[in-house]
């Protein structure tokens, strides 16, 4: 057996996901079928981080083994087997490689478009913010992110996890351009929905809803319910993950 790493892109507006479920369109469903037509058997495969229905990536990795050849333009067969908004963009033999278990860290971008009216092109790629936001709060609740916390209050109540402490490696906002600022995490694992509340309560920070002392006890291990909303999926990306 040979062991393989792929590098995969996607839009994820029209995925329900990347786990495969029966009866809906998923990007392990579409990479596996095709993977089926040209490798000519049925192949698992192994993901670095599963995301969620609506949610991005740029950096997704998988890994997968077979017996059978596989050849240089394995990439080329299945862009031309997925649809435009799912794509192969690497491919190497890599023994013993396991992309969930192998990883150290990953990281995740969040963008907010803060302006209006809001830009169509940005439609399912950002989540539009037409209040008043202070940058500084965000800033400041960023710096505290660094470290090992309990983020038990940024994840769902319900839920398989046993451990809730993550080191966070690096976090921060910025401004992509005018119209959109933008929030960057990694970490050496992340919970369900964890990006997606920590940028949804930290928002409630910039929009004054908050102050920075309640943002910080959240991270101490408060419940669930003491945070803030889960941030609609469109805006995250997953960017890259490192081994």
């Amino acid at each position: 057996m040979r062991t393989y790493r792929l590098d995969v892109a996607y839009d994820g507006r029209r995925f329900s996901g990347w786990a495969a479920q029966p009866g809906l369109r998923t990007v392990q469903g579409e990479l596996e079928e095709a993977m089926a037509r040209v490798i000519g058997e049925q192949i698992p495969l192994t993901v670095a981080g599963r995301t969620d229905a609506g949610v991005h990536a740029l950096g997704q990795v998988a890994s997968f083994e077979t017996a059978r050849p596989v050849a240089d333009t394995l990439p080329r067969a299945l862009n031309s087997l997925t649809g435009h908004d799912l794509a192969i963009t690497g491919l190497a033999e890599a023994p013993g490689f396991d992309a969930r278990r192998h990883a150290v860290s990953r990281r995740y971008r969040y963008r907010v478009e803060a302006a209006s009216p809001p830009s169509p092109f940005e439609h399912g790629r950002a989540l539009h913010w037409p209040y008043p936001l202070d940058r500084e709060a965000l800033g400041g609740c960023a710096a505290m992110l660094s470290g090992t916390h309990d983020f038990t209050a940024f994840t769902p109540t319900e839920t398989d996890h046993v451990r809730f402490e993550r080191e966070v490696l690096e976090a921060g906002w910025s401004d992509e351009d005018d119209r959109i600022v933008a929030f960057e995490i990694e970490a050496d694992a992340f919970m369900r929905n964890m990006v997606r509340i920590l940028v949804g309560t930290m928002l409630e920070v910039g929009g004054g809803r908050r102050g920075l002392a309640d943002f910080e006890r959240l991270l101490a291990g408060a419940p669930r319910p003491e945070a803030g909303p889960t941030a609609p999926a469109h805006g995250l990306y997953l960017l890259a993950v490192s081994y």
